[in-house]
């Protein structure tokens, strides 16, 4: 698992908007994975809460990368729902991901972010995701 546990970072780190944010891989499994993201100031809107597009980012990266676990590297999010369930405002956020249902072509992946603040961890959002997987030229792959 550390071979695809190293892959999996080396495409987190070639985002350059991964590492804006600060986002790093915890851990890979069979079908699952784990994102985190400490929280810091720049992150912020203006109630102090953190920004739900940094939330909806993390969700967004885990499903994909959790699709990638059954579709290969290749894949781009087909579409994502996510549903916020509360404000976050200290800690470090985790979005763990897993790979519902997997095709030849597309995967279905849900993930859980939470708050982990102190020695507790808070469920902040649901998403779940189709992702799919592309060609060599960006285009998804015909199916049949």
């Amino acid at each position: 698992m550390t071979d695809i546990l190293d892959r999996a970072r080396g495409a987190l780190h070639a985002q350059p908007f991964s590492m804006l944010l600060g986002a790093d891989l915890m851990h890979t499994g069979t079908n699952e994975l784990t994102l985190c993201l400490p929280i810091r100031d720049e992150l912020r809107q203006q109630h102090g809460f953190v920004h739900g597009g940094v939330i909806s980012y993390l969700a967004d990266n885990a499903l994909t990368f959790a699709g990638a676990l059954s579709l290969g590297p290749r894949v781009v999010t087909g579409e994502y729902k996510i549903n916020y369930l509360r404000p976050v405002v200290n800690g470090t956020l985790i979005a763990r991901a897993k790979v519902v249902y997997a095709g030849r072509l597309q995967a279905t992946c849900q993930c859980n972010v939470y708050v982990m603040d102190g020695d507790r961890e808070k469920l902040v959002a649901v998403a779940q995701g189709t992702i799919n997987r592309i060609t060599e030229n960006g285009e998804h792959e015909p199916a049949g």
